[in-house]
Order: structure tokens, then C-alpha cells, then sequence
């Protein structure tokens, strides 16, 4: 599994072709050449970058899903809405699909932030706007989330 670090601000242009931070492709080096896959985020008005290698693995675990069931379907639907391979270009650019960049409302001003295996790509004003407003219960959310789990298994 990859395990991404840092969150990086670049420019995308008018057909939204975005420059690749240079840290990320230092760390993703062993696989840029399989390419992306980039995809609406679930909970929240950003893209998600996925590795192809990452892609994947969460595509192994959709494929487990009983396709019998119409709340399988479904969420197969949802998840894979939209969903396009990119790659980086000769420049190092990846170009976001004008559908995607709607979505995300992706002007000029973008951030890539690791979400631990895959890339967000965010518009600045709105990548911005939701960590201030998750910064107002991060403490309660910590807690939720981190608190029940022994420190042994953290380590």
C-alpha cells in the first residue's frame, strides 16, 4: 500500500491541465508510469487521484460486492461515476476532464492534499473552507474515531 505525505498548492490553466507536484512524483515514482484514475470524491466537493496500483485494490473489494443486491448497484454506480484514467504528459501535467473540474468547482488556484493512499484535488477557496470548518470539531472527531483504540495497536 502507498502511504502519501503532504499537501501542495499549484495552478491549473483553462483546459485544466494541472502541473504534478514534484514531491508527489518522487514518492509515487515506482508506479507513475501505470497512470491514474481520478474521481468525484464522496463526501466532499474534491477529486480523488488514485494510482492505478490503488485503484485496483478498491476495485478487488467492488468486485467482492453482491451485484444481486439493487444497494450494491447502486453505490457501484455512484462510485465509478465519472471516473477517468489520466496520465502525466511529457511537461509532468495531468489534465482534469472539464466534467471533473465542474464537480469540483477546480478554477485556478488548486490544492493536491494526500489522503493516504490516494491524492484530493481541491479548488484552494473550498479545500480552505473545509478545514476550517473541520477544525471546529476535530477534537470531538478525534476522539470518536482514535479514542477507542488501544495505544498497542497503534503502534
Amino acid at each position: 500500500m502507498i502511504n502519501l505525505i503532504g499537501t501542495y498548492e499549484c495552478k491549473a490553466d483553462a483546459k485544466g491541465r494541472m502541473m504534478f507536484s514534484s514531491a508527489f512524483k518522487k514518492q509515487l515514482s515506482s508506479v507513475l508510469s501505470e497512470g491514474f484514475v481520478v474521481k468525484r470524491a464522496v463526501f466532499q466537493p474534491c477529486l480523488e487521484l488514485y494510482p492505478m496500483k490503488e485503484w485496483n485494490l478498491m476495485m478487488e473489494k467492488i468486485n467482492k460486492l453482491n451485484k444481486f443486491k439493487k444497494k450494491n448497484n447502486d453505490f457501484i454506480r455512484r462510485f465509478t461515476a465519472g471516473v477517468k484514467i489520466v496520465e502525466l504528459d511529457a511537461s509532468g501535467r495531468i489534465l482534469i476532464p472539464k466534467d471533473l473540474c465542474g464537480f469540483a468547482d477546480i478554477k485556478k488556484q488548486v490544492v493536491m492534499s494526500s489522503s493516504v493512499n490516494i491524492i484530493e484535488i481541491w479548488d484552494k477557496e473550498n479545500y480552505e473552507k473545509a478545514i476550517d470548518d473541520a477544525a471546529l470539531d476535530f477534537a470531538d472527531l478525534a476522539e470518536e474515531v482514535m479514542g477507542n483504540i488501544d495505544a498497542d495497536e497503534l503502534s
